[in-house]
């Protein structure tokens, strides 16, 4: 029997069915069991693969959170004031967003062949630590 198998239901066992006789490394009879394939155990892995509507939903609340009162959004909002064009400022910006979306998903991909996800998380630690850092530093100077 191979180890990475189904495991076996041995319910419903009667004289008249096919008996499958199982025994181990030390000649030992084991109970006669009907071979009836189960579904298989997934051990939890450290790694879950999430449903695509999760990824969805962390995605769009982590980015549209982000992105609520930051300087693209007031920049959409004055070129949309001046402009009196709402929806082509609307076309304008979205597209905009689905390129630098595009480009960070790309290059994120690219990154996630070359390095482990341990070196991407503290890497990106270290680089928010620095961005603030900066900041401070920049509004203590000022």
């Amino acid at each position: 029997m191979k180890l990475d198998s189904a495991p076996l239901d041995i319910s419903g066992i009667s004289q008249t069915e096919i008996e499958l006789e199982l025994k181990d490394s030390n000649d030992f009879n084991l109970t006669p069991a009907i071979a009836q394939p189960v579904q298989p155990v997934v051990a939890d892995s450290p790694q879950k693969q999430q449903s695509a509507l999760v990824i969805f939903g962390t995605t769009f609340i982590t980015i549209f959170l982000a992105e609520i009162g930051d300087k693209t959004q007031l920049s959409t909002l004055l070129i949309s004031a001046e402009s009196h064009s709402p929806w082509v400022v609307f076309i304008g910006s979205a597209a905009a967003l689905i390129t630098t979306s595009l480009l960070g998903v790309l290059l994120g991909s690219w990154i996630a062949t070359r390095l482990s996800p341990k070196t991407i998380e503290k890497s990106a630690g270290v680089m928010l630590l620095v961005i603030s850092l900066m900041l401070f530093w920049d509004v203590f100077q000022g």
